[in-house]
């Protein structure tokens, strides 16, 4: 029975917060589009403070609006008193975030700000609060049940600034056409932005690393050839250095099988004469797809030039230790 009720009085609260969330929802109008704008158009920093929850909504909303190209950064309101507020300049847009309005260090700071000549738009649940006074732009959130048992506690209140926040975010970074690749270069640690970023290019094995030998040397060379390196596979070029086929450790099982005189044959009766190839342009993950979507499920593919002129090799293994995952 103990575990039903707490089970019930969580999903009590998320039914509150969700509920919540969606009146912020539809109560957006023209002071969500002036913010926006403001935003969009910000020719310096945007800078969010709050004070105790607010602050921490602050931060991630700062985090969020720079990973999405706006350079912003979280301003602590106390720390503003006692001189930060010299990382504001008249070309930011400052984001003051209090439900009530009246937080004390958030008051304390706005008269300085408006001489900075800062945008300064206020985030709160009272309309009638020195915050909304003092603000350029606000927005007032319309009135919002905390999903605290007490209804004290910061829960649903913080929960719909962070998603109007975010909302805020994504539209800005829709409006100023930001990319995949915009977001890969700000993220370059990232899985993402390692499949963004990463091409064939920066991971093929080139030089002593690359196991090449021409359609008229011996099987023995070829052989020879690939234990030189990991790559299980040798690439044949003519003598223009154009691929014509591929000697693998699995063609050399097949011929084996056989039970031919594998030293007597010519290469050209052994090679893979039409392999799976890739760009050296083409992004790491993309390769890494085509690989794994191959009928062969190669584990190794040369890399040549749109002339069909090898450059390199590429192992999906090195791919995926690179952090790329599909």
């Amino acid at each position: 029975m103990e575990k039903n009720t707490i089970v019930d009085d969580g999903k009590k609260v998320f039914n509150i917060e969700i509920e919540a969330v969606k009146k912020v929802r539809d109560t957006l109008d023209d002071h969500f589009e002036q913010i926006a704008k403001a935003l969009i158009n910000c020719k310096g920093k945007v800078i969010f403070t709050g004070m105790g929850k607010s602050g921490h909504i602050a931060k991630k909303l700062a985090a969020t609006f720079a990973s999405l190209g706006t350079p912003s950064f979280c301003l602590h309101p106390a720390e503003a008193l006692h001189g930060d507020l010299g990382m504001v300049s008249k070309d930011d847009v400052v984001v003051a975030i209090s439900f009530s309005g009246e937080s004390e260090e958030i008051v304390r700071i706005l008269p300085n700000i408006k001489k900075i000549q800062a945008t300064l738009i206020g985030i709160s649940g009272n309309v009638k609060s020195t915050l909304i006074k003092q603000s350029d732009i606000y927005y007032v959130l319309p009135p919002i049940e905390e999903a605290c048992y007490m209804k004290l506690a910061p829960t649903s209140s913080t929960t719909s600034v962070l998603v109007l926040g975010d909302a805020l975010a994504v539209v800005c970074a829709k409006q100023k056409a930001f990319t995949k690749k915009d977001f890969a270069l700000f993220h370059p640690a990232g899985a993402l932005g390692k499949s963004l970023i990463i091409t064939v290019g920066d991971l093929m094995k080139t030089g002593k690393y690359n196991s090449v030998v021409n359609i008229n040397s011996s099987f023995e060379d070829a052989l020879n050839e690939m234990c030189k390196t990991t790559l299980g596979m040798v690439s044949v070029v003519d003598d223009n250095n154009k691929l014509v086929g591929i000697f693998t450790d699995g063609d050399l099982r097949r011929s084996l099988a056989k039970k031919v005189d594998i030293y007597s044959m010519k290469l050209d009766d052994i090679i893979t004469k039409k392999p799976l190839t890739i760009n050296k342009d083409m992004l790491a993950v993309e390769a890494l797809r085509l690989m794994v979507q191959d009928e062969k499920h190669v584990s190794v593919a040369p890399v040549v030039d749109e002339n069909g002129i090898l450059l390199g090799a590429l192992k999906s293994e090195d791919i995926i230790d690179s952090g790329i995952v599909l």
